[in-house]
């Protein structure tokens, strides 16, 4: 008998899946899709690594999960450093003095561009952010939100900035110096050779079945297996007993262009609602590919209905409820454990759902007896 069956290949599983194996458990990884290593898959097109399912920039803190990734991967040093266009203004994200300069033709100093801001926010008076555009509004004032915040977060989340929580934008990075570092992270970079490089390294001695539905398993299947790490959807382990849980969605629009490079930078995000993708991703500038064609996605922000890929978690009241109801029927489950994105309905970098899958290794070397 096998001592845990992993569903789901992506990051969560995949670190569960290795960790696992090397403190001398039994390991069987089965994945519905054709390929290893979820939302973080990468394929190459035309020598170029390409994000299948939007760009990923792995960036952390933590020494340990940065030491962990180095095991399966040399890392470049690539800094996300993104573009906002703004019917066709250029601005420097994130937030910080090269944005301010270019958008107040007056600021030179920290002082300068924090007038401005506390200027902007005085409309609000001295009430408590309500929703997201109050919020948006206390940290960076009226002109940055307006051109930056407003118009794209409506078209990414399908609401009105005054409809959403003020949550959302409680982490947005705002600074006071010329860095366009996106992140405040110690480490940064791209595996070279891509993720699913990565991946497939970390799973190496692991049996994988692809294009494997768990749902497709029977009893007799599942007795093969002492334990079960589930990194599925909880409301669809459960059959959607109390309903659906609630996510945003997305498109993506991959294009091979004949030419060296198309904007020249790895992300640009398109901040207004008359261009209806929310960014566009130039992959050869996550690796410096050299190669006489460059290749670009268009980012479609969409409502999830069933079939279509979960990418963001809607964390209002009414799914905070549901996935409470789901989390605690999980816990009746004594041999299935729950985690990663869709199990835990938790929205994860991928620094953090390691943190998560070492949480859970720790839990079941300690206390899991087989």
């Amino acid at each position: 008998m096998t001592d845990f069956l992993i569903v789901g290949s992506g990051l969560f599983g995949a670190t569960c899946a290795r960790v696992l194996k090397d403190h001398g458990f039994s390991v069987q990884l089965i994945e519905k899709r054709d390929h290893v290593g979820g939302n973080i898959f990468t394929k190459k097109i035309k020598g170029i690594n390409v994000h299948i399912y939007g760009a990923h920039i792995f960036h952390t803190s933590n020494p340990d999960v940065w030491s962990f990734v180095n095991r399966f991967a040399v890392f470049n040093n690539f800094i996300n450093s993104p573009l906002a266009n703004y019917h066709g203004e250029i601005y420097h994200l994130p937030f910080n003095m090269n944005t301010f300069v270019e958008l107040w033709p007056d600021v030179k100093t920290q002082e300068d561009a924090e007038r401005h801001i506390n200027e902007e926010k005085m409309c609000l008076g001295t009430i408590q952010p309500s929703n997201l555009e109050e919020q948006a509004i206390s940290l960076v004032g009226k002109t940055v939100y307006q051109k930056l915040v407003k118009e794209y977060t409506e078209k990414q989340w399908g609401r009105k900035c005054t409809e959403l929580p003020p949550s959302i934008i409680k982490r947005l990075p705002v600074r006071f110096t010329f860095n366009n570092n996106y992140f405040n992270d110690i480490y940064q970079g791209i595996p070279i050779g891509g993720y699913t490089k990565m991946i497939k390294k970390m799973l190496s001695g692991i049996p994988v079945e692809l294009s494997t539905d768990f749902f497709s398993l029977s009893n007799s299947d599942l007795k093969k297996y002492k334990y079960i790490i589930y990194t599925g959807p909880i409301d669809e382990f459960f059959n959607y007993r109390f309903g659906y849980l609630e996510y945003r969605s997305l498109k993506f629009v991959t294009k091979v262009l004949r030419e060296r490079s198309f904007q020249n930078n790895a992300v640009v995000n398109y901040t207004s609602l008359d261009v209806p993708y929310t960014r566009i991703i130039e992959h050869k500038f996550f690796e410096d590919s050299p190669s006489e064609f460059t290749v670009i996605t268009e980012e479609y922000p969409q409502n999830w209905i069933l079939g279509r890929e979960r990418f963001y978690t809607v964390n209002d009241e009414r799914n905070a409820e549901l996935y409470k109801k789901y989390n605690d029927l999980s816990a009746e489950c004594e041999n299935v454990f729950f985690g990663g994105r869709l199990g835990l309905y938790k929205y994860l970098d991928m620094d953090d759902t390691i943190e998560e899958a070492f949480k859970l290794c720790d839990k079941i070397i300690n206390e899991v007896k087989v």
